[in-house]
């Protein structure tokens, strides 16, 4: 396993990460949990995501419990803060719920700290200066190491160090973004600037587009499947998408591998990706994920290029 540093941080994560989205208190339980979180640390995956809202903060409770079979200081944890509950203020990136919503992760995690705190999205309802200075109470605390943001354009990053700066407090560090073969000008495009000025880190979600480039739907949408049981993450070009999928599937034939293993190891090319999250529900699936470490190195320009034109046509 490779280790990536978080931006400019010193912080090292590894280059696949384990997530909790959706698996974690709805498709697996404790056992599972703990079996899948062993055979990730075993295969050098340092990095663990998670976040209030999933599973109704399940998936914290569930990975608390598991964790307590390792060494705390080997481990990269990250949960995410804005959707906490129903009432008035268990919701968004105000003080207020920015530091009792930590507190309660971290109760539910049974942790003192967590690595990694991520806004979990903009809030347009809070000024960006009561964010800024939340996270930087957390921080200065020890609650948290580092803090970042999640699915925020690059105008509302930027006004976050800005305000930092004005305020003197600890900038963010990383963004969570969606990022994959079908999803791409928020990286590529948008944040191109805050790497350079900032250094910023990225921990990247849906490397496979809810499942899209697995290659699982490609004769069409099972009944038990994700998408058929979230419709609202099918996009509205998704029989465009899984043609462009069969191609790429030929591009993974070539190169010996599944069509998982290339969309990520297409991720990890991005040198401003520092980690991918990656989610299983079987110890088969988190070592196919991990096999697009040794793919990543058998994409060459040429391949790569190959790849460009069919994601763009």
């Amino acid at each position: 396993m490779q280790y990536n540093k978080l931006g400019r941080a010193g912080i090292r994560v590894s280059e696949i990460g384990f997530g909790s989205w959706i698996t974690f208190g709805t498709q697996l339980g404790l056992p599972e949990v703990k079996k899948l979180m062993h055979v990730a640390y075993e295969h050098g995956i340092n990095f663990f995501d998670n976040a209030e809202a999933y599973a109704h903060g399940e998936a914290e409770i569930l990975m608390g419990k598991a964790m307590k079979e390792f060494h705390r200081e080997e481990l990269v944890v990250s949960t995410k803060i804005f959707w906490g509950g129903n009432g008035p203020n268990d919701t968004g990136l105000s003080r207020k719920h920015l530091i009792e919503g930590t507190y309660n992760s971290l109760r539910r995690l049974q942790l003192d700290y967590v690595d990694l705190l991520f806004c979990h999205r903009p809030d347009p309802n809070t000024p960006i200066e009561e964010t800024v200075l939340a996270m930087d109470y957390l921080i200065r605390s020890g609650f948290v190491f580092y803090w970042g943001t999640s699915e925020w354009t690059a105008e509302q990053i930027e006004s976050a160090f800005k305000a930092a700066e004005r305020l003197n407090c600890i900038p963010p560090t990383m963004e969570q973004p969606r990022y994959n073969l079908f999803y791409r000008d928020h990286l590529e495009q948008d944040y191109i600037p805050l790497f350079k000025k900032y250094g910023l880190g990225t921990t990247i979600w849906s490397p496979l587009a809810s499942g899209i480039l697995s290659g699982k739907y490609n004769e069409g949408i099972p009944t038990d499947s994700r998408l058929a049981k979230e419709t609202w993450l099918v996009p509205e070009n998704f029989m465009q998408l899984v043609k462009k999928t069969k191609k790429l599937g030929e591009v993974a034939n070539d190169l010996g591998c599944t069509l998982s293993q290339l969309a990520i190891a297409w991720c990890l090319k991005n040198p401003n990706v520092s980690s991918v999250i990656t989610g299983a529900t079987k110890e088969e699936q988190l070592e196919e994920n991990l096999g697009a470490l040794v793919v990543k190195e058998n994409l060459t320009p040429e391949i790569m290029k190959t790849i460009d034109t069919i994601t763009k046509e």
